[in-house]
């Protein structure tokens, strides 16, 4: 006989993979609006943000229902666990898609000096993070979610390039202000895509491999030679927080 705790946490997986797969799609059409300057595109990206706010509250809900009705252990609690900070993720990512979509509707075509941009290599690479950041949830896959987190880098790269590109671009002629400044913010907002990709695939480590490599833990399972000096200082690290 199945168990009904079996039966929520299929039910929640559900609709996890759902609100991926709505996301997902937001961040496709905000993008598309943009490279194909289709306005009402990124008018129906805003529009749709509602069904994704729904979906946020609904994974909620389950969540505090599966905690009320049972006593979730081991690999089912962090799943629960994992699967309220990924919904938040998420909920942010849909954010990012209508932030971006807005930036669509104010300068409504590409500027001149957008092949001068990284944006380009930032889009491709920030949406296949998450992709592969939804595919290793979904398959439970720790060798996709490792090559999300190491990607995150290149983003943050790319991002700092823009910065200075179109900075540089604003000095030259303050009539490019404008759409400078929402190229600038598309960037920022496709960095912000790849850290909460980089946040699911760190909870699918917390859920399959039950290993926690937020901030500085990474480095210790993903480096090639561990420095045994480290080590030995994490360990005098807990010793003292034990004696505190």
């Amino acid at each position: 006989m199945e168990r009904l705790l079996d039966v929520h946490l299929e039910k929640l997986k559900t609709r996890v993979i759902k609100m991926c797969s709505l996301v997902d799609e937001q961040v496709q059409f905000s993008v598309k609006a943009f490279l194909q300057e289709d306005l009402e595109l990124a008018k129906t990206v805003i529009e749709r943000d509602k069904k994704v706010n729904k979906y946020d509250v609904k994974i909620d809900k389950i969540c505090q229902k599966i905690f009320a009705l049972a006593q979730p252990v081991a690999m089912d609690l962090r799943f629960i666990m994992s699967a309220l900070t990924i919904n938040n993720d998420l909920e942010r990512m849909g954010d990012i898609a209508v932030n971006i979509s807005e930036n669509v509707l104010i300068i409504k075509k590409k500027p001149s000096f957008y092949d001068q941009t990284k944006l380009d290599e930032m889009f491709k690479l920030s949406q296949q993070m998450l992709k592969n950041a939804i595919d290793s949830f979904i398959n439970g896959d720790a060798d996709l979610a490792k090559k999300v987190i190491l990607g995150d880098e290149i983003v943050d790269q790319l991002n700092a390039e823009n910065h200075v590109i179109l900075k540089s671009i604003m000095k030259q002629n303050p009539d490019n202000i404008e759409a400078a400044v929402a190229l600038l913010v598309i960037s920022r907002e496709l960095e912000r895509l790849a850290d909460h990709s980089t946040n699911i695939a760190e909870d699918v480590f917390f859920v399959f491999q039950a290993q926690l490599i937020k901030h500085k833990y990474e480095k210790y399972i993903f480096a090639d030679d561990e420095v045994e000096g480290d080590s030995d200082s994490d360990s005098d690290d807990e010793k003292d927080d034990t004696n505190s």
